[in-house]
């Protein structure tokens, strides 16, 4: 059984996708939609994460719309003042 959703994917141009989602009363993978294997080097340190899709779903996608750009004033600039830094707010007590 199929349990669908729309998503917004950021690919070369936004698109609007209809998507499978994990079951969310999976046993297996308790609706993560995998289960994680994290993976260690030689010396024991942490070097990765191996991801292991569940049988609950399928990670398959169908795109329905490519969405237009956004205008440009409603893009975000790289170089735009931070509201949270120090121009912005204050963060002196009290908050």
């Amino acid at each position: 059984m199929l349990r669908l959703r729309l998503k917004v994917i950021g690919w070369s141009r936004r698109t609007l996708v209809l998507t499978d989602t994990p079951r969310p009363d999976c046993p297996h993978c308790e609706g993560v939609g995998g289960i994680a294997h994290d993976y260690g080097d030689h010396n024991g340190e942490y070097a990765g994460t191996d991801w292991e899709p569940c049988p609950c779903w399928t990670e398959w996608g169908l795109t329905l719309l490519p969405l237009p750009h956004l205008p440009q004033w409603l893009r975000r600039h790289k170089n735009a003042p931070d509201p949270w830094g120090p121009g912005g707010y204050s963060d002196e007590p009290p908050f």
